[in-house]
């Protein structure tokens, strides 16, 4: 395979998980046909779309000679799509997901955070492996979902791609991004923050719940609240990226 086949350090980690439950298969030979089935890269997202019986024309199909036929039971076909899906895969670094109920924190709002590692701000726009997804009131925050990106770079746009991946959002925090990629995320409804020096995300986030309180003028039309002065809102934000 010229193409890298897997394009992530997540994805290869629910990869091998799931080819030692398979009775210990082949990795690569289970790399082989998953790339079969599925355009390159194996992404996080194009394994969690997995279902048992994908998985199992998977495992009966041409590779039979190549060690993927396996004898496995239900149960342990459906442990194997836990496991594509990011569920008790050993040594993943991506946060839980928090359940949520949409409208369940009034004058909230959903924001996008760039990320490679971990539950923190350390992510390029166009580089980075996924994005945090949480949904932040003046008092609260949860992390609501966890999208990856790379699928997006297959695209012929990667950056009109991956900004259509968080247009329910209303802010996007990253450590960098280029002009014309700034100007796509902008016309998908979404304003970019740079933080460049990066940081956990909550304690990010946490600073925008104080900014939440008194919101300018965009904010508080999405919030449905008086607005503040946005010159003092984009004052505060200055002073935090200085």
């Amino acid at each position: 395979m010229s193409e890298t086949p897997i394009a992530s350090r997540e994805a290869a980690l629910r990869i091998a998980h799931a080819a030692r439950t398979l009775n210990g298969l082949d990795v690569k030979a289970f790399v082989g046909a998953l790339a079969d089935r599925y355009d390159l890269p194996l992404t996080e997202t194009k394994l969690a779309c997995i279902t048992v019986e994908d998985l199992r024309e998977i495992l009966a199909g041409s590779h039979a000679e190549a060690g993927c036929v396996v004898g496995v039971d239900m149960e342990g076909l459906k442990a194997v799509i836990k496991l594509f899906k990011g569920e008790g895969v050993e040594g993943s670094d991506l946060p839980p997901v928090e359940s949520y109920s949409e409208g369940e924190m009034p004058q909230s709002i959903r924001v996008a955070i760039a990320a490679n590692r971990g539950e923190n701000l350390d992510g390029h726009f166009g580089s980075c492996e996924r994005f945090l997804i949480y949904q932040v009131s003046p008092t609260a925050m949860k992390l609501v979902e966890v999208r990856g990106a790379l699928e997006a770079d297959q695209e012929e746009d990667k950056n009109a791609a991956r900004a259509a991946l968080i247009k329910d959002c209303q802010i996007l925090y990253l450590q960098s991004i280029g002009g014309p990629a700034a100007a796509k995320v902008v016309r998908a409804g979404v304003h970019p923050i740079k933080v460049p020096k990066g940081g956990p995300a909550r304690e990010v986030l946490a600073k925008l719940q104080e900014h939440l309180r008194t919101p300018p003028p965009w904010l508080a039309r999405i919030m449905g609240v008086p607005a503040a002065s946005l010159a003092k809102y984009e004052e505060d934000l200055a002073d935090e990226e200085a």
